[in-house]
């Protein structure tokens, strides 16, 4: 009996998705649960599972077709795994007897993203040593024999390469080396494509402005120098950072100047009584924005375990959909990247977004003396038409004042 694979049910913000991955090729065994296929949308990948025990039959949407909601992918034939087991297990022995086809011969087995690979890079596929099931040639079967060929001087015969550890991810920078004269195009990943559509949808209909400030980090250096061990032991392990600092500060500020956190829906301005947080997280396949739901009742533990969490995921690619969707407010950290100055491009429906920079050293006048003191540059993106300058700037400043006194958190003042 053949069960049908389907894409899963995308929510109404994604229209469609993009096979990404096929991780069975037909006639693989599968088991229930086993990682069949990976889906790409415009948020995130999704990953479709087996549904049952078996064999993996056709497939119907190869890597890189486009998939509506629910559609077929392929198809699981129950009962074929019995069956499928001892032509797996002898398929390996066989690979290894089998000498390297020659060319002219007929191809071994292989994935198609392998063949594709193989033939931009002008590499025999009967000469890659394959490492899949059945000896099946794969993607970074191929990698590595591109790294091999690059390797080896051009008289030496080639030879099959081992696997390689990981291949790079879809839509990722190539790697040159030096003198090397050549390009490649590689198709933009949906993420990175719907990003670039959305900034510049941002940039064309909205009236965005960027005001600066510059914030004192002493005391919330210090304060976290004198508690993060203390912190971490109390909320098992997870550790004190400033991002927890921001969220909150930002939380208090959005409650004092609710325009900050609202949104304009057509001729409506849509005020929200609670604060969702987006916080930018860097991973493989772009910047991801998961969201801290009610992050103004959250404690900095709590933040701080948040955005842990969200970090892993989003480099496993595991952020769910739900993760991703909504948020009152955006904080971006480009500091961690060494930046010191930017401006932060506002992600619709949204009106603002709070841009932080790296921490420098810088020499400061205070009371008359010039003292060195921890300097953050502070930017804040907002949507003029919702947003007067006047709640921008005193938006900023009150972040600024409650970082640099941080008492003033627990206060509520």
């Amino acid at each position: 009996m053949a069960i049908e694979i389907k894409a899963p049910t995308f929510p109404e913000s994604v229209a469609d998705g993009t096979v990404a991955t096929w991780h069975k090729q037909p006639g693989d065994a599968v088991k229930r649960d086993d990682l069949i296929v990976d889906i790409e949308t415009d948020k995130v990948v999704l990953e479709v599972l087996a549904t049952a025990d078996g064999v993996l039959g056709a497939i119907v949407k190869n890597e890189g077709d486009t998939v509506l909601s629910d559609e077929v992918l392929g198809s699981i034939v129950e009962g074929g795994a019995a069956a499928a087991a001892p032509a797996a297990a002898a398929a390996p022995a066989a690979a290894q007897a089998a000498a390297p086809a020659a060319e002219g011969e007929d191809d071994p087995v292989a994935a198609p993203a392998a063949r594709k690979l193989a033939e931009e890079n002008g590499i025999n596929i009967a000469s890659v040593a394959g490492t899949g099931k059945g000896g099946r040639v794969t993607k970074e079967d191929v990698v590595a024999a591109v790294a091999a060929k690059k390797a080896a001087p051009a008289a030496a015969p080639a030879k099959a390469a081992a696997p390689a550890k990981a291949a790079a991810p879809a839509g990722a920078a190539p790697v040159f080396a030096a003198g090397d004269r050549i390009e490649k195009r590689v198709p933009m990943t949906r993420v990175r494509a719907t990003v670039a559509k959305r900034l510049v949808e941002a940039q064309s209909n909205m009236a965005m402005l960027t005001t600066f400030n510059e914030v004192d980090m002493t005391e919330v250096m210090a304060l976290r120098s004198k508690y993060k061990d203390l912190f971490e032991k109390s909320h098992n392990g997870v550790r004190l950072g400033f991002m927890s600092f921001f969220v909150k500060a930002a939380t208090e500020a959005l409650k004092r100047f609710p325009a900050v956190n609202a949104s304009i829906d057509g001729g409506d301005i849509v005020y929200h009584g609670y604060a969702d947080v987006g916080v930018a997280v860097s991973s493989d396949r772009g910047l991801v924005v998961p969201v801290l739901r009610n992050a103004e009742l959250m404690s900095l533990a709590e933040i701080e375990g948040g955005i842990a969490t969200f970090g892993k995921k989003a480099r496993d690619g595991k952020l769910s959909m739900d993760e991703m969707t909504g948020g009152t407010f955006t904080i971006t950290n480009g500091g961690t990247f060494g930046s010191m100055m930017s401006t932060p491009i506002v992600n619709p429906p949204q009106a603002a977004i709070l841009g932080m920079h790296n921490i420098l050293q810088r020499p400061m006048a205070i009371n008359g003396q010039v003292v060195i003191r921890p300097m953050m540059y502070l930017a804040l993106s907002y949507d003029h038409r919702l947003i007067d300058g006047k709640e921008a700037v005193t938006f900023l400043v009150t972040i600024k004042n409650l970082l640099e006194d941080p008492a003033r958190l627990l206060l509520d003042i």
